[in-house]
């Protein structure tokens, strides 16, 4: 759970506050704006993925696997996608999905039937305790970053979610 933070405390004495002053000492020209922003977000995502990869260790997964467990489940009924259309929403390889999806199929989480349409491909689809998994592990999951986010009141959360989707959207090629 996230620490609360009094409306007395210098919210600019974390790390990268601390990091930003010695460089305004050092080379006061040089704007740091940029180690503000992405340099909390990094910090904030190295400090975070062991509690998010844990949650998806309880349900036998790990990120990669539970990505593709959630993409498939996010695609609605019959929760089936071609590898193509999988690779490509998690931005990654065929090469990268190939053995995640052997694990996968390995633990009766998906399953690759036949194509009605097409002979020659094998779509991936969710076993029904894959879609019990990657629910639970979804749930959980949701559950842990909201507590994760608990320092900030609401308007806050959809502040900074606004402000980073605007960030992400100006970022995507």
């Amino acid at each position: 759970m996230a620490r609360q933070i009094t409306s007395g405390q210098d919210l600019q004495d974390d790390h990268v506050g601390v990091r930003r002053r010695q460089w305004s000492r050092e080379l006061p020209d040089v704007n740091t704006v940029g180690m503000a922003i992405l340099g909390r977000a990094r910090w904030i995502t190295l400090k975070v993925r062991p509690s998010i990869e844990a949650v998806f260790a309880k349900y036998g997964l790990d990120t990669g696997e539970f990505d593709v467990l959630a993409t498939l489940l996010r695609s609605g009924p019959p929760y089936r996608l071609r590898p193509t259309e999988l690779f490509q929403q998690l931005m990654i390889t065929s090469g990268g999905l190939t053995p995640r999806l052997a694990r996968l199929e390995k633990a009766g989480l998906v399953e690759r039937p036949p194509s009605e349409s097409d002979g020659r491909s094998l779509p991936v689809q969710l076993t029904p305790l894959g879609r019990n998994q990657a629910e639970a592990a979804f749930r959980a999951d949701m559950a842990l970053e909201a507590d994760l986010l608990t320092c900030l009141d609401e308007h806050e959360k959809e502040d900074l979610g606004r402000l980073l989707a605007k960030l992400a959207v100006a970022l995507d090629p």
